[in-house]
């Protein structure tokens, strides 16, 4: 079970079980929005290490 998310019991009245599902969706959207936004900024780290990297070495076969 996920942390954060209650575990209700069965005799629940109708009102309350009613929100648990919109609840946990839109937890599972927010959560598959953070992955995403984990990717992307790991994409762009990458991609700057990578200029910089290159920029280094146009720096060292260059000096005199």
């Amino acid at each position: 079970m996920p942390d954060g998310i209650p575990i209700g019991s069965p005799d629940e009245t109708s009102d309350e079980t009613s929100d648990a599902p919109s609840a946990e969706r839109r937890h599972l959207a927010a959560e598959r929005k953070n992955h995403r936004y984990v990717w992307w900024y790991l994409a762009y780290f990458l991609f700057g290490i990578h200029i910089v990297a290159f920029v280094m070495i146009y720096a060292i076969s260059h000096a005199k």
